[in-house]
């Protein structure tokens, strides 16, 4: 009897200190638990990505940018889309300065999303040059800060028509290329934002959560093309160009003080960890500092609760937004 007390009294042990070693991890976090334990004892990107063929767009700035340093790094071969060519070109030389790949290796590709008639040329182009796509990155887009009761309805329609229909109209060419194929990848730079909702962004979430909505789906009809897989990688504030980019209450009116992005968390984590998601298939990665990732779990397991939460950071964030600072500034964590 005594034997088995023990025991159990040992097991309880045993399960509570997994339990704080579990705790632990998730308060020192950048990412959700599942992709961390993938970072650590998964496939690696070196290994996976090397050779592959990838398309990234929005690649002329921010995450879209370092994502393509890092696959050239790794020995990738690379097309890389936005609208600004010439911003294009400057990434494409730094990642021919900074790997072994050759000139042909990299594709520069202009590609505007809205412009959902060149989506077919634009995916021919890339199959004529590497005469295959493996991994279709889908990266572009913006974002938005502007309360809704100030916002015109045609900003909601442009950026439905740039994140949502613009995104999907591109993975449609570039699926049925992978159905023939049987294989491949296609990766969605989703957002925290299609898991929650937060103000300065009601049209922003909305393209996001469309995104969500539509890529779980998808997932659903492949179930045939095991090979092909859907995954939506949802970033939390980034250091990156999206602020100066964002959608305000009008089409032609821009940001005019973005604030200090310091404290966000580092582009090149956020691409790491991206990629670390792509070479476990990973369906859905979280990839935030606190307290957007404990939001996310929260939204996730204790929507009430998060309700809540929300309404008291978005009360914050509205009077930083109109302070003419960074939004996300008073809560998130200082990067040294």
């Amino acid at each position: 009897m005594a034997w088995g007390c023990a025991l159990c009294l040992a097991l309880a042990g045993g399960a509570l200190l997994a339990l704080l070693v579990q705790l632990l991890r998730w308060l020192r976090a950048d990412g959700d638990l599942t992709l961390l334990w993938a970072e650590r004892w998964g496939k690696k990107p070196e290994h996976e990505l090397r050779g592959k063929v990838v398309w990234v767009t929005g690649a002329s700035s921010g995450i879209g940018e370092e994502l393509a340093y890092q696959l050239a790094k790794l020995g990738a071969l690379l097309a890389i889309s936005a609208r600004r060519e010439d911003e294009l070109q400057r990434v494409k030389k730094k990642c021919l300065q900074i790997s072994s790949l050759s000139d042909n290796d990299i594709l520069v590709l202009r590609l505007d999303l809205t412009d959902r008639s060149s989506h077919e040329t634009a995916t021919n182009s890339v199959l004529k040059h590497f005469g295959k796509i493996d991994i279709l990155v889908n990266n572009g887009g913006r974002s938005q800060r502007s309360l809704f009761v100030d916002t015109n309805l045609d900003v909601y329609n442009a950026i439905i028509e740039l994140n949502y229909l613009g995104t999907i109209s591109l993975t449609k060419y570039v699926l049925n290329h992978m159905v023939q194929r049987k294989k491949g990848k296609i990766v969605t730079v989703s957002s925290v934002m299609g898991i929650m909702g937060a103000p300065l962004a009601t049209g922003y979430c909305a393209s996001k959560h469309a995104l969500q909505g539509f890529f779980n789906s998808l997932r659903t009809e492949l179930t045939d093309y095991p090979e092909i897989s859907i995954i939506q990688i949802c970033p939390g504030p980034v250091q990156s160009q999206i602020i100066q980019n964002v959608f305000t209450e009008n089409l032609a009116k821009s940001i005019e003080n973005s604030g200090d992005q310091s404290h966000k968390m580092p582009t090149d984590r956020c691409a790491r960890l991206t990629l670390v998601s792509v070479a476990n298939d990973v369906k859905e990665a979280w990839i935030s500092d606190h307290p957007y990732l404990a939001v996310c779990y929260l939204w996730q397991y204790a929507p009430t609760w998060a309700w809540w939460l929300m309404n008291r950071m978005g009360k914050r964030r509205i009077q930083n937004f109109k302070s003419g600072i960074d939004a996300d500034a008073s809560y998130s964590r200082k990067k040294k």
